[in-house]
């Protein structure tokens, strides 16, 4: 599965050589109508520049991406407005794709335990043809919005889930089999795309099309596409992470200390919000088993390590209630 193959082998038949020339004829025409998939006449002769000035072009297509992602930003706003809702009941958040855009999903998921302590069922990231597809071609898979469907039916989906279908094409059968499967069952849905009006959005609750344009190399979508599929999706772990409570201020006080450098860091973080000494910051990490928002607790509020957890529990695990409820009492 390579950057491409999420515009390039999404309709079935456009795989392998058994499929008529009539199916290649209708997949030519339809992706000559995205956007990711356009021709830039001027970068033709691109193979003659020199390595410099190769990176100058790229450097400067990479700086338009972050433009693209501002015009969404409502509409990203709201998804992950939802999406907190969601998750403060209980629900997941789930993110399905294929190639390029399934592995983003994987890596963002990937990243929310150590970063925000969540358990690894809490954000899932499913990509077409399994695990073994972060690494090899799983050819077929994102051709199929039944495979889509059994592997959400595999975590057992629920009304209070969130599914994240990604697609730079926005036409990928399993990405929107995906959203199709979980808005029939009750869950939030949001397509994110990088094409305009594409069936991936219009099958979704919330469409985020986050439109980069031609590539740097025709239909290479890891690229400008890529970056953008990234960066909306750092926005909604980390703004939905926030809204949950795993942040205090800028403070990831959710960390998950699994390493000696995260142990560094849990200890900085204390510091940081409380300004107390190293000896006062150990014996607090020492009565919370090294959780960093108790220790902060026990600091700021003057608290023990039981009764830190208590009160984190009653506020839902948000620190700023927590210590708005020991400075009422």
């Amino acid at each position: 599965m390579t950057s491409t193959t999420d515009a390039n082998t999404d309709t079935p038949g456009a795989t392998g050589t058994s499929g008529a020339p009539g199916t290649y004829g209708e997949l030519r025409a339809q992706l000559a109508t995205l956007t990711t998939e356009a021709f830039r006449p001027e970068l033709a002769e691109i193979d003659r520049l020199s390595t410099e000035e190769i990176a100058r072009i790229m450097n400067g297509e990479d700086a338009t991406v972050p433009a693209a992602v501002a015009e969404r930003l409502p509409q990203i706003a709201a998804a992950i407005d939802a999406t907190a809702e969601r998750m403060a009941r209980g629900g997941r958040l789930i993110y399905a794709g294929a190639g390029t855009a399934g592995r983003l999903g994987v890596l963002d998921a990937s990243e929310c335990p150590p970063t925000f302590n969540t358990d690894p069922a809490e954000v899932v990231g499913l990509i077409a043809g399994g695990p073994s597809a972060m690494v090899t071609a799983v050819e077929g898979a994102e051709d199929s919005k039944e495979l889509a469907a059994a592997d959400l039916d595999a975590l057992k989906l629920t009304a209070d889930d969130t599914v994240v279908g990604i697609s730079a094409s926005g036409r990928t059968p399993y990405a929107i089999g995906a959203v199709e499967h979980a808005r029939a069952r009750g869950a939030l849905t949001i397509g994110l795309s990088c094409n305009a009006d594409s069936a991936l959005a219009a099958a979704a609750e919330h469409g985020l099309e986050v439109v980069t344009g031609p590539e740097l190399l025709t239909g290479s979508t890891r690229l400008k596409a890529g970056t953008a599929q990234k960066l909306v999706l750092n926005m909604i772990s980390t703004v939905t992470m926030i809204r949950l409570g795993k942040t205090y201020g800028n403070l990831m006080v959710d960390v998950r200390a699994s390493n000696e450098k995260l142990r560094a860091r849990s200890r900085h973080i204390v510091s940081l919000a409380t300004g107390a000494s190293d000896t006062a910051i150990e014996a607090a990490l020492a009565a919370t088993d090294g959780e960093v928002k108790n220790a902060i607790l026990v600091i700021l509020g003057q608290v023990d390590g039981p009764t830190a957890a208590r009160l984190l529990t009653e506020s839902d695990g948000h620190l700023r209630a927590a210590l708005a409820a020991v400075r009422t009492t």
